[in-house]
């Protein structure tokens, strides 16, 4: 229910921001806030979910979000809503959305055997592909064209669903007594960050997050403004483009097991970077919302089945007792690089024009290719060396 919440928010909330100002800048902070908060709080969120009863976080982070999404709707259903209002109250959506993922994240296991985990799992992946990418966007873009109150209004609803739900949830202890201080939690993240240093192939992977993560930052900052200048849709057809490249992950999510049984995790890293490439350069030269529709579906494609490898490959290298800290140096990286990307994007964007933002993300991804095609193919030779250490340590 959450989840299909922030689905609808998902168009509606850049719409909103385009509705109030056409400054990209300022459409660009838009998305930078939707990625700032994780970057900024989900070590310590971690920590809390491990120290705090589990349910009570997620209780009192949407109990907060439900505080603030009420605000919002008042402000536009009484025309007071300005740009720096919407942005604040986006952004503080963002800090309890950290605070709500990052603990309902840690009920699966406590809620499931170990052994349906994988099916658990991958219904719940399901549920985010079909509600918050697939359903969520387009009713979000046309519950806006009704009124802009209408879309955070259906949020709100389905945020308190939620609520209510988990409050009708039973959960065993998980240990929150054993707490680390504040001098141990460094210490132990110093650690995942000089391993990720020093083992070269998750070294490369997070360097390679950080950099594409920075052109797709860039790019999809100003998306909301290119489909409405460039491809000249309206708010349902914005959200559409979501849609589509949700498609495409479904069928990457159908094609995996026969790609990876046929390819070389190295080659699939290799060509999906190629993909990712082109398609910054499709979007900067196409003004068709057909041309772009079929770019995204294979994007999408792309996106689910490089994400699913990257994963694959960190956690086939990394040993058991470092798999929390260096995901985290990996989320740093991913959060860290699209927060640079949008304030790229919105400042290119603002002087050269809608279209600077893809081209920039074309040149930069290419480059990065081109240096390091070499590296991307021991990317999975180097982590296949460290299975029997990471067996070991398990």
């Amino acid at each position: 229910m959450t989840n299909f919440g922030d689905g609808v928010a998902m168009a509606a909330a850049p719409l909103l921001i385009a509705s109030l100002t056409r400054d990209p800048f300022l459409i660009s902070l838009g998305a930078l806030i939707g990625w700032a908060p994780p970057l900024a709080f989900s070590l310590y969120a971690g920590v809390l979910s491990d120290r705090l009863d589990r349910r009570r976080i997620v209780l009192a982070a949407n109990a907060v979000r439900l505080v603030i999404l009420a605000g919002l709707i008042a402000m536009i259903a009484t025309g007071t809503v300005t740009v720096a209002g919407a942005l604040i109250a986006l952004a503080l959506i963002g800090v309890t959305e950290v605070f709500a993922d990052n603990t309902t994240s840690t009920l699966t296991p406590m809620l499931v055997a170990r052994d349906d985990l994988l099916v658990a799992n991958a219904r719940l992946q399901t549920g985010f592909l079909t509600l918050n990418q697939l359903a969520g966007p387009p009713l979000g873009a046309l519950l806006f064209t009704a009124g802009a109150t209408w879309p955070f209004a259906g949020q709100f609803l389905l945020v308190a669903a939620g609520l209510v739900m988990i409050s009708r949830v039973s959960l065993p202890p998980h240990g929150r007594e054993k707490g680390t201080g504040g001098a141990g939690l460094r210490h132990e993240l110093g650690e995942g960050f000089g391993w990720t240093i020093r083992h070269a192939a998750v070294r490369t992977l997070v360097l390679t997050i950080l950099i594409f993560n920075i052109t797709f930052g860039a790019a999809w900052s100003v998306l909301v403004l290119y489909s409405l200048e460039r491809l000249d849709l309206g708010p349902i057809g914005f959200g559409l483009l979501t849609t589509v490249s949700a498609v495409g992950g479904i069928v990457g999510t159908s094609l995996y097991g026969t790609i990876t049984r046929r390819f070389s995790l190295g080659v699939i890293m290799r060509v999906g970077l190629i993909l990712e490439t082109l398609t910054h350069l499709g979007l900067a030269l196409t003004t068709s919302p057909w041309a772009a529709s079929a770019i995204f579906l294979v994007f999408g494609a792309h996106a689910f089945i490089w994400g699913t490898t990257s994963v694959t490959v960190r956690q086939r290298a990394v040993p058991a007792g470092l798999q929390g800290r260096v995901g985290s140096v990996n989320t740093i990286c991913v959060f860290g690089g699209l927060v640079a990307g949008s304030l790229i994007g919105g400042a290119l964007a603002a002087r050269y024009g809608v279209t600077a933002p893809f081209w920039f993300a074309f040149a930069g991804s290419a480059v990065f290719v081109v240096a390091l095609w070499r590296q991307l193919m021991h990317i999975t030779h180097d982590e296949t060396h460290d299975e029997p250490e990471a067996a070991r340590q398990g």
